[in-house]
């Protein structure tokens, strides 16, 4: 079996359950250490200890198949736990190499209905909370490499989401966080590259607790893989952390049911330019007003075909 990532560890956030489970229980299958990290409450596990929260029972799945796992409890949307975690890592097995940034939580409502706090939870959980473990890791990388004067090897893999290429109406809160997710990892892929650092971002579609109301309607398979199986989306989390993906830089990948699509960076359509030293309303009600008169009503910036990609 191949293990690329032997002697690496790497961090994984929201792991207890769903899809980051899965891409912990991925990274430590190639070999790496495993930290991970949930938010999560005590509950029974299969041994009958009742105070095994979810990160210990991922982190002891992981250690009964061999490899070495730890669990942190703490808040990633929290500055200070943030830290202590990627602390832990470093503490616990000598350094930080590879962060997988998952955690989060959804709170749908449409826009004329969402609450303060409803907007204000999703983008401190997953907003925050990529900057905040983002940030601690990139002060280790970046001191480690000083420290050397040259490259190391840090590899960081943040998750977005269709919601945000889309435009999910019942989702404003949440693809604004995603959509200011990809911003951050395209600004620190360009901070961290002279430091050996890549950061990309997926766009996961999976069954999980969180997304279980999302996908209600979509039956699993009496036989096969679900499609909407988080192990779909493991194995690109691994490649993206391993050597083979050190070009692989500020990239955003869709994944899902057996496919992985790149997208690429949005393209300029139409460019206009004033005869005048600027433009007055009368000029531009002439130039763009007929450009958009014959364009379909829901032909937005937002990329709603990416929902129709699929297997095969």
């Amino acid at each position: 079996m191949s293990t690329p990532l032997k002697g690496r560890t790497a961090i994984v956030t929201g792991a207890g359950r769903g899809l980051g489970r899965a891409e912990a229980l991925e990274l430590a299958r190639l070999g790496a250490n495993v930290v991970v990290n949930d938010f999560g409450q005590p509950g029974r596990d299969g041994s009958g200890e009742s105070d095994a929260t979810p990160a210990d029972q991922v982190a002891r799945e992981i250690r009964d198949a061999g490899g070495a796992a730890t669990a942190h409890t703490g808040d990633v949307a929290d500055h200070q736990q943030a830290e202590e975690l990627v602390q832990l890592a470093i503490d616990t097995y000598g350094q930080l190499d590879i962060l997988v940034n998952n955690a989060g939580i959804l709170r749908d409502r449409m826009i004329f209905s969402m609450t303060e706090d409803e907007w204000d939870s999703v983008i401190h959980v997953h907003l925050k909370g990529h900057y905040n473990t983002t940030h601690f890791a990139a002060r280790h990388w970046r001191t480690r490499s000083k420290e050397t004067g040259a490259p190391v090897y840090g590899r960081i893999v943040n998750t977005s989401s269709e919601a945000f290429l889309a435009g999910s109406a019942g989702q404003p809160n949440y693809a604004a966080a995603k959509g200011g997710i990809v911003g951050l990892t395209t600004s620190t892929a360009l901070a961290l590259a002279k430091y050996g650092v890549t950061a990309n971002v997926i766009c996961p579609r999976a069954r999980t607790r969180m997304t279980e109301d999302v996908f209600a309607g979509f039956a699993e398979p009496a036989d096969g893989l679900d499609p909407l199986a988080p192990e779909h989306v493991a194995p690109l989390v691994g490649y993206l952390s391993g050597p083979s993906a050190s070009h692989v830089n500020g990239q955003l990948l869709v994944v899902h049911g057996g496919m992985v699509a790149i997208v690429e960076r949005p393209q300029v359509r139409a460019k206009f330019d004033t005869e005048k030293d600027a433009f007055t309303y009368d000029e531009l009600d002439a130039l763009l007003t007929p450009h958009y008169q014959d364009r379909p009503p829901n032909e937005t910036f937002a990329a709603a075909e990416v929902l129709g990609l699929k297997h095969g």
